[in-house]
């Protein structure tokens, strides 16, 4: 059994600590998604090209272009625009400008705020970041994101100043007067400092995706985002940096290819295909399934296990991947708002957009959706062929899956307990579950609670709750409760934590009193039986 102590360098520190940035940055975007999409469907209905957008006066006042002269409903914000001939008149605001400049920003700095200091934290990053907004005249998702934060830590260093030192009931008084006068400063120091400098950074950027626009170079960002997405970083990419720039690029011109650049279902689509009628053993004979979950549920991280078992397949995703991104760029394809999760459905909510051009915008993404998977299919078909007789030869009944516990074994430079367990086939044992230095938790705190984890605590984490939650209940178990939840958010009085075995390390940081299991697929994966008896065992009813 390996050992480990306190001075030795901990396995796959730089990476845990790359997830953990990119987890921070996905973090402040992926609680509001649903802000991003009700904003794409009220901008997709009631813009005036929008699919409503000759429902009058409805869409007039919601989309923000009616004449409050002419229309005549009372009460709604105006400001004043210029007509054709030059005379001004008062429009209605309507929701869509509204919402990308001020509420969507704020959503994010409150959000990055909370992560840092909580409410209190929240509170001062959303004043400070409203200086940021009105200092400029793009949408500020890039200045949250840097104010938001840098808010939230000068907060709690503030309140350490006088930590302690208040009398019996001026805490409140302190406390309000405080916060508001810290983010009056952060407000002013937002609009002169952050928000001039932070637009010089968002002109820098969109000038640099411009250029590899027109320079045809936007494919080579795929030899980047492809491995990096397998390494459990394609939150951080898509949300933490694409739908940033994204956003603005949508605000300009009706929809981005930055949207498309991770979200593009068609890589893994392609990669699980081919090991359906190319792959060995457990692979195979899980990959369908998987193929469907990825496809329609948009779960990406499905795939990850698949690539890693395999890692020359890598290079069919990356090949795939710009095969997607090099197709929308030439014929233009883009999405109005972010695709989130990445399924085909929210694809297509999000090219059938007016903003973005309607049905003919629709089927170039459909076209890049089925390249990249045709390209990574014929590609990953081959590797997976060269390899298949030496994978038979070796009589693994676990299939090919087992090479990517090996390799995740020497990417952490020592035996892996878990993982050893993971690959012996028939270890159905409860006892098989317990890592080492974990006996002690097991022992003595019987198993109530179990949290399925995962980068963001809504997609394949659901997934393998939803699973282990049958398995449990159909054991006849009704005292146990199975929920999912994001790493970020993990609490140390949870009982068994659940996560893929690249994410545990991070796990055990948030939960360290917890029973730890690892797995390698959320949705099929041997170590839920071993709960199950680990349970029955326990006497757990």
């Amino acid at each position: 059994m390996t050992t480990t102590s306190a001075d030795a360098k901990k396995p796959g520190g730089a990476r845990v600590a790359v997830q953990k940035f990119g987890t921070f940055l996905s973090g402040m975007i992926m609680p509001n998604i649903a802000a991003f999409i009700a904003w794409g469907f009220i901008t997709m209905l009631f813009i005036a090209v929008g699919w409503l957008g000759q429902w009058h006066p409805v869409s007039d006042l919601l989309g923000g272009f009616g004449n409050a002269d002419e229309i005549g409903w009372q009460g709604a914000m105006t400001q004043l625009a210029q007509a054709e001939d030059g005379t001004t008149f008062p429009q209605y605001v309507g929701l869509v400008s509204p919402m990308v400049l001020y509420l969507l920003p704020l959503l994010i700095a409150n959000t990055a705020g909370r992560m840092v200091y909580g409410e209190r934290g929240g509170v001062v990053a959303t004043i400070a970041t409203m200086g940021v907004i009105v200092g400029t005249d793009i949408p500020m998702f890039l200045g949250a994101m840097i104010m938001g934060p840098f808010a939230g830590i000068v907060t709690k260093w503030m309140d350490r100043i006088w930590e302690g030192k208040v009398k019996a009931g001026f805490e409140m008084l302190v406390n309000n007067f405080s916060a508001g006068i810290l983010g009056m400063l952060l407000a002013i120091l937002g609009f002169f400092v952050f928000g001039p400098v932070i637009l010089f950074v968002s002109t820098v950027l969109g000038t640099a995706v411009g250029w590899l626009v027109s320079a045809n170079l936007l494919p080579i960002v795929s030899v980047i985002v492809e491995p990096a997405k397998v390494l459990f970083l394609n939150n951080a990419i898509n949300h933490g940096v694409f739908t940033p720039l994204g956003i603005e690029q949508a605000t300009e011109v009706g929809k981005s290819i930055l949207f498309l650049i991770e979200a593009n279902p068609g890589p893994g689509l392609g990669l699980l295909l081919a090991f359906t009628f190319f792959g060995v053993g457990a692979a195979k004979a899980s990959a369908p399934g998987a193929a469907i979950i990825q496809f329609l549920g948009g779960i990406h991280e499905i795939y990850f296990p698949y690539a890693l078992s395999k890692p020359m397949t890598i290079l069919a995703l990356i090949a795939g991947g710009a095969t997607g991104v090099t197709t929308n760029m030439i014929l233009n394809g883009g999405l109005a708002f972010p695709a989130a999760p990445g399924s085909i459905i929210a694809v297509t909510a999000a090219a059938v957009s007016p903003a973005a051009g309607g049905v003919g915008n629709l089927l170039i993404v459909y076209l890049s959706v089925a390249l990249a998977a045709t390209v990574t299919f014929l590609i990953a078909g081959i590797i997976l062929r060269a390899g298949r007789k030496r994978d038979l030869e070796k009589g693994d009944a676990a299939g090919d899956l087992s090479a990517a516990i090996a390799q995740t074994q020497a990417n952490k430079g020592k035996e892996s307990t878990v993982l050893g367990n993971l690959a012996a086939a028939g270890a159905a044992s409860g006892a098989d579950l317990v890592d080492e230095g974990e006996q002690a938790a097991f022992e003595h705190k019987p198993i109530h609670t179990i949290v399925f984890a995962c980068d963001a605590g809504m997609g394949s984490s659901a997934m393998g709750a939803t699973v282990l939650r049958n398995k449990i209940k159909k054991a006849g178990i009704d005292s146990v409760t199975v929920t999912n939840a994001a790493i970020a958010n993990l609490k140390d009085d949870i009982d068994l934590v659940v996560t893929h075995q690249d994410l545990t390390d991070r796990a055990k940081l948030k939960s360290p009193s917890a029973l730890h299991i690892s797995v390698d697929n959320f949705m099929n994966s041997p170590r839920y039986d071993e709960i199950v008896h680990l349970l029955e065992a326990e006497g757990v009813r």
